[in-house]
């Protein structure tokens, strides 16, 4: 299951080091919802990879923009306490899959 965290929370795990896939979305998202759908499963069978989360932006405003989000779904991927990669939109599971085989 993926966690939902604030942005201190994910904050503080990123700066821990390690790889840490966050899912940035919002309750009246419809496209994030479908994302955090598919996800779920991905999450499991990538779990060995990465820590994966998930941030409302609508109750962390401020770490959405500092990084820039202005638009969602946006998957973001940490590695080492930096920003590696992101994905913003809607993916299929193929496409979802394919994006964490490369970045993980």
């Amino acid at each position: 299951m993926i966690r939902e965290m604030s942005g201190k929370e994910l904050d503080e795990l990123v700066a821990k080091g390690g790889t840490v896939v966050c899912d940035f979305w919002a309750a009246w998202c419809m496209p994030c919802r479908m994302l955090g759908q598919v996800m779920e499963p991905l999450s499991e069978e990538f779990k060995e990879k990465a820590t994966f989360v998930k941030v409302n932006i609508d109750e962390n405003g401020d770490l959405a923009a500092s990084l820039g989000i202005f638009s969602i779904p946006d998957v973001y991927i940490f590695a080492d306490g930096q920003v590696k990669t992101h994905n913003l939109g809607f993916l299929p599971e193929a496409e979802l899959r394919e994006f964490f085989t490369q970045n993980l």
